[in-house]
């Protein structure tokens, strides 16, 4: 009797031992260690990073020529025309595309010492001053080779001479576009420039990012450039915000193309 439960008994020990064993294996405790070997999980929520808000937002679609744009942000930057020598800014069916739409075309390139001149300017605000934090800025441009040139600022906020600046422009006869950075109290001009020109006379996405010490220029959603800025650079001035070149007078930095879709968003 004794030899029987004991053969019977046997097998069931070492099956027992051995599901022990494949479970400290795994890490889980058996029902003889649980009381003293069990852990504390903790879960944590994810931590929620905030979207960028959009201060500022032009479609030009529902403006009428020399009227004034309309904030489509909802923020009440209403952009008002300012221009020069006859110049004016024209709103027309977005031409190349076909989700339709409107956009504006500035003065073309003009070699005269009096030459047409136009812009869209809105006064400054708080919101439109980021100082040292992150913002996000473009426009949708199409401007052809033959309208290249030095100084065509697209959006621009402040002057980098004096006070502080940010600006989105292409420059230059390849038609490369950059972005800007400028405070006085740093002393220094800070360009992220794109390595792919934008000049064939198609519709091109541009973008400006600051982030921290990171400058970055984007072309059609795809990086095209950086540029290290000092942490301290603060961008704060009572300058308008002026689309399509730095102001009205002769030596304006002129835009020769058109633009669609300008916005401005920060964090």
């Amino acid at each position: 009797m004794h030899g029987g439960r004991m053969r019977a008994i046997r097998p069931a020990i070492l099956a027992a031992a051995a599901l022990g064993v494949a479970l400290s294996a795994l890490g889980v405790a058996g029902p003889a260690s649980a009381a003293t070997s069990a852990k504390t999980v903790t879960v944590t929520d994810p931590v929620e990073v905030a979207a960028p808000v959009v201060v500022a937002r032009y479609t030009f679609d529902a403006a009428g020529n020399g009227a004034t744009v309309t904030d489509d942000s909802g923020h009440g930057h209403t952009l008002i025309p300012s221009a020069g020598h006859g110049g004016k800014v024209r709103l027309a069916d977005r031409l190349g595309m076909a989700t339709g739409g409107r956009a504006a075309d500035f003065p073309a390139r003009c070699t005269g010492k009096r030459c047409p001149h136009a812009v869209l300017q809105t006064p400054d605000t708080p919101e439109l001053n980021p100082g040292a934090g992150p913002i996000r800025y473009g426009a949708t441009v199409r401007l052809t080779r033959k309208d290249t040139g030095s100084g065509q600022n697209v959006v621009q906020k402040g002057y980098s001479a004096s006070g502080s600046q940010y600006k989105l422009q292409i420059d230059g006869a390849a038609g490369r576009p950059s972005c800007v950075f400028a405070d006085a109290a740093v002393h220094a001009i800070h360009v992220a420039m794109s390595d792919v020109s934008v000049s064939d006379g198609l519709w091109h996405r541009l973008e400006c990012r600051r982030s921290g010490t990171t400058l970055t220029v984007l072309v059609d959603d795809a990086v095209r450039g950086t540029a290290t800025l000092p942490a301290e650079l603060s961008v704060v001035n009572t300058v308008p915000l002026s689309i399509g070149g730095k102001g009205n007078g002769m030596d304006n930095d002129q835009f020769h193309g058109a633009l669609d879709d300008v916005w401005i968003a920060r964090g």
